[in-house]
């Protein structure tokens, strides 16, 4: 996948008049934080990166132009309008190439499992992985082969291949994909004995009803 590039510039106005001056250009108000924890307002146009961020994880790395300087940093934080869905402020975390980073990898399944061909069911618990390594080692997703996995079988993390230099910090004992049998349905009773089972109530309350005190007679 090439890397995404966004062209932005700096914005010196802060503020819910100026965002909203901007967003009525087309634009997205932004703030890039950088390595050093220092915060860069910009205002990015908003067509193109709504659509340049599609497919985008918290693991992939895009570069921004900011008035002809270029910057690497991953998308952290993208706020949407609850009513339309438009963006409507973004946050970027710049990286350095030398900087060790902590990113949640998403995991993709790959192949059909022979325990589900067999009647079982695949679960999915577990759909992105966090990691610490060098950016240049960042993988932008995972993906696990589950072809061979059959019923009552499972893939844990620890069984999961990573490139040489990344770290993994989730819980390794985690599963990250299984195969169990379905739940059967109960059965349904047989007429006989579903016409069994509601005459017994009856039986016995008609037992009982003899066996109650008469009312005392007076005299």
């Amino acid at each position: 996948m090439n890397q995404v590039v966004f062209a932005a510039r700096s914005r010196s106005g802060i503020g819910s008049t100026k965002a909203g001056r901007i967003r009525r250009e087309g634009r997205i108000p932004a703030v890039i934080y950088g390595t050093s924890g220092q915060a860069m307002p910009l205002d990015l146009d908003a067509l193109e990166f709504t659509n340049g961020i599609k497919g985008i994880s918290e693991s992939t790395i895009v570069k921004i132009s900011i008035d002809g300087e270029t910057k690497e940093a991953f998308v952290k934080d993208t706020q949407r309008d609850i009513l339309n869905g438009k963006i409507m402020h973004v946050d970027f975390y710049e990286i350095s190439q030398d900087t060790v980073v902590r990113a949640r990898v998403p995991v993709y399944l790959q192949g059909n499992a022979v325990g589900v061909r067999e009647g079982g069911v695949l679960e999915f618990p577990l759909h992105d992985i966090e990691v610490e390594c060098l950016p240049r080692d960042l993988p932008e997703s995972i993906s696990v082969d589950v072809s061979e996995l059959k019923v009552n079988q499972s893939i844990f993390l620890r069984d999961v291949k990573f490139g040489e230099g990344v770290r993994v910090l989730s819980n390794p004992d985690q599963v990250v994909v299984l195969v169990k049998f379905a739940k059967e349905e109960a059965a349904a009773p047989a007429p006989e004995a579903a016409a069994a089972d509601a005459a017994a109530p009856a039986a016995a309350g008609a037992a009982v009803a003899p066996a109650a005190a008469a009312p005392d007679k007076k005299e």
